[in-house]
């Protein structure tokens, strides 16, 4: 019985994680200045966070990437 080969696809080399890999959302966040307010519901907040919550910081996400 003769050995099986998985087919792998071939990509070429490995890139570094940092050579021309798209922005992930969350560090797009982070780039964002803390302003006193949620941004995307604009609900007072202290002057470290971004978002009040999870879901806002995700709905950001998703309308930027519509605005592109």
């Amino acid at each position: 019985m003769e050995p099986i080969q998985e087919s792998m696809a071939d990509d070429g080399p490995p890139r570094p994680p940092s050579a021309a890999a798209p922005m992930t959302p969350a560090r797009t966040r982070q780039m964002l200045p803390p302003k006193g307010a949620c941004w995307y519901c604009e609900k007072p907040l202290d002057n470290v966070r971004r978002f009040c919550d999870k879901e806002c910081a995700d709905a950001f996400d998703e309308e930027k990437e519509y605005t592109r």
